[in-house]
């Protein structure tokens, strides 16, 4: 069995207002196509951040979205949907409308409009947490952290859109967001730059505590982020070792980010270079107990 916690798929009233997300993004039959070709047998199907809400604003997406994603998922059962939420409208109607709509989970983005939104997000956590729904977190891809800097077609999604992910994974951590709510928060791309630290964040924040220049965790961050789940995203197998060396591989998710796929066939014959308990666990194991699914 195998199940990959990370594709896409843009409506097409959503792609035709977006100013990337086109062709493949909303081609059904590809996307199922996919699925059977590399016999997944599960897949999360989640939001990658466009720029449509622009033009046709955040309730009309979310409307748009939500129920597309509730009509795929009703027609291949293979999917398991996260809808996405308005922020600005009433959040906990529209998490207990999700949820009645057989919804697993929600898609939030790392930041909005260059801003990190944790005091909007309270509501949203709260409300995910009271109807048992998981929020995967998906890099910024509009205007992420150090765009205002600069701009550059390869440097945005390789570090800025990491980058985003990595300081809204450390901001949550910080808040105390990981440790007060009970929620299974999922973060694309092995939470971006976040296991590359982990000997840093440790050896800074003792250094920091030992002058009293920062609040107390009460634990090391190395122990508060264990308890947030990675996907992979087509990572390489010395760059999930990394995340496993931190998060644990009871908390790795294997995700092909479907339409940008690595060779599925390679990438899981690399997973399963970690030996067969670990690799079942990524590719299958971890999948199955978070959702379960069979």
């Amino acid at each position: 069995m195998l199940c990959d916690s990370h594709i896409h798929f843009i409506p097409q009233e959503i792609s035709e207002n977006a100013s990337f997300y086109k062709g493949i993004w909303s081609d059904k039959i590809r996307l199922f196509e996919f699925l059977d070709t590399n016999k997944i047998d599960k897949a999360l199907l989640i939001y990658p951040a466009t720029d449509a809400h622009l033009k046709l604003g955040w309730q009309k997406l979310c409307e748009v979205y939500n129920f597309f994603l509730a009509a795929l998922v009703e027609e291949n059962p293979k999917i398991i949907g996260f809808g996405i939420v308005d922020l600005s409208a009433n959040i906990s109607a529209q998490v207990r409308h999700l949820r009645e709509e057989g919804f697993k989970g929600i898609s939030i983005t790392s930041s909005e409009d260059g801003a990190f939104v944790l005091d909007k997000l309270k509501p949203l956590f709260e409300a995910a947490e009271k109807h048992k729904l998981a929020i995967f977190v998906h890099p910024q891809t509009i205007n992420p952290i150090g765009f205002e800097r600069i701009k550059d077609p390869l440097l945005m999604p390789v570090l800025e859109y990491s980058f985003d992910n990595s300081m809204f994974l450390g901001a949550l951590m910080m808040d105390g967001a990981l440790e007060k709510f009970n929620i299974n928060f999922i973060f694309s791309s092995l939470g971006g730059v976040v296991p590359f630290l982990k000997d840093r964040f440790d050896r800074v924040y003792a250094m920091l505590r030992s002058r009293d220049l920062v609040k107390d965790l009460g634990k090391l961050p190395s122990e508060i982020l264990k308890k947030i789940y990675v996907d992979t995203s087509g990572a390489s197998l010395a760059n999930i070792k990394l995340a496993i060396d931190l998060f644990g591989e009871d908390k790795i998710l294997w995700g092909s980010d479907y339409p940008v796929a690595p060779n599925v066939k390679e990438n899981v014959a690399m997973v399963n270079a970690l030996g067969q308990n670990t690799a079942e666990k990524i590719i299958t194991g971890n999948f199955c107990s978070l959702f379960n699914a069979k």
